[in-house]
């Protein structure tokens, strides 16, 4: 099969990489990829949320499979536009994307089916969304609706913080027009999780659960980010939990979105906060998380190439996914600067000095006209290692960080580490 993987970051790197390994594949295609996945895809010079484009490439190209990585091009309509051409797709639709795309369309369809998440109200009115707002208690949860890169959450501990938060998003439009609408919760206490899940509308399997760090420096300290690093599994969230997931959280939602006519197929996550009364939803994304992914895919032990295709055709009933009992821990290499401003352009130095079991997902990355990796983003690399134990996991992954160079970078020394300790 000829398979074409849409993105460009470690998520990317990680979905290719697993597809390169199915003996089913006779070409494979990433746009627009990066340095890592050169060796081992065709780098296509395609932006992810240029969907004719795209679309176009298909077509030429003779693609039997698309992955979509990134929610943009989802929340574009991707999968509407190659079904329309009759290109197999693997991914929600447009209508279900909305599930990520607008937290306000979420969180109407929780309420509907009874999903355990915090309580909150929807506003689309400046002045009413901060009369409510003065009235709250501290912490607080400020959410714009619609995308806004991961940034678009804001978890204010004070009642002046909160109230900056809604003036950044409704009046100075920090995030545009996703942030026309804003959601107001309370903010749940408790350990963050991520459970991912495969479904072709009709069954759903969940993945093993995973942890990320979103904080850029040690100690959960300093402004969030797309995320520093994760691990998997968690020990405090075992396989009990993931079918009490399952039932009261992520089969309710496909089903909540089948009797309004949105057949939701792809991957469904589930960004959970477990609290003293159980797992409760934080939010919900439609597609793999990244870093979770670069710390999940190294577990899966089944073709991933077999597991899209039974979405594709809906037959995920008859379908077993088997994971590795390894332990499995991701560390981000970051360029200096990040979260904020930082430049780009400096060599990549060390990455064939790893020992052989060592991963390494490339996010912002490309190769200059010398053909050496130079940095092209914030966040660099992700880099992955299996273990029998989370320990043995985490020595792996740090032994093998400090071979690795570039101006400024940085990386968080504790990933994985409440799991050990």
């Amino acid at each position: 099969m000829r398979v074409m993987v849409v993105g460009g970051g470690a998520r990317e790197h990680a979905l290719a990489w697993k597809l390169s390994r199915s003996r089913r594949i006779s070409a494979l295609y990433v746009a627009p990829g990066n340095a890592g996945t050169a060796p081992i895809a065709h780098n296509l010079d395609i932006h992810a949320e240029n969907v004719r484009s795209l679309a176009e490439a298909a077509r030429e190209k003779r693609v039997d499979l698309t992955v979509v990585g990134p929610e943009g091009p989802l929340a574009l309509g991707i999968v509407d536009l190659f079904r329309s051409q009759d290109m197999p797709v693997m991914g929600p639709t447009q209508a279900a994307a909305r599930v990520e795309s607008s937290k306000a369309f979420a969180r109407r369809l929780m309420q509907k089916k009874g999903i355990p998440c915090a309580q909150g109200s929807v506003f689309s009115s400046y002045t009413e969304a901060r009369k409510q707002l003065e009235q709250l208690p501290a912490p607080v949860v400020v959410k714009a609706d619609g995308l806004a890169a991961g940034k678009g959450v804001i978890v204010a501990q004070s009642r002046e913080e909160a109230l900056g938060a809604l003036s950044d998003i409704m009046e100075k439009r920090s995030f545009g027009a996703a942030g026309d609408t804003v959601i107001l919760e309370e903010c749940l206490s408790g350990r963050e999780v991520s459970l991912l899940a495969f479904t072709d509308g009709k069954t759903v399997i969940p993945m093993v659960p995973a942890c990320d760090h979103k904080r850029v420096f040690d100690g959960d300290r300093g402004p969030n980010t797309g995320g520093m690093g994760s691990y998997s599994p968690p020990r405090f969230f075992d396989s009990a939990m993931t079918q009490q997931v399952k039932r009261t959280i992520l089969e309710p939602l496909v089903q909540g979105l089948a009797e309004e006519g949105i057949t939701y197929t792809g991957v469904l996550y589930a960004g959970l906060m477990v609290t003293a009364e159980g797992p409760k939803v934080l939010e919900f994304n439609v597609r793999f998380g990244d870093p979770e992914t670069q710390a999940m895919l190294p577990r899966l032990e089944t073709d991933l190439l077999e597991v899209f295709w039974a979405i594709v055709e809906g037959r995920l009933d008859s379908t077993v996914v088997k994971w590795s009992p390894d332990a499995c821990v991701g560390v981000v290499m970051a360029s200096g600067g990040y979260p904020g401003s930082y430049k780009k352009g400096y060599p990549v130095a060390g990455l064939e000095t790893l020992d052989s079991d060592i991963l390494v997902f490339h996010a912002g990355t490309r190769l200059n006209e010398a053909d050496q990796v130079v940095t092209d983003g914030g966040r660099v690399l992700t880099v992955t290692a299996l273990g029998c134990t989370m320990a043995e996991a985490r020595e792996k992954v740090y032994s093998n960080l400090s071979r690795i160079a570039f101006p400024g970078c940085h990386y968080r020394k504790d990933i994985a580490l409440t799991e050990v300790s």
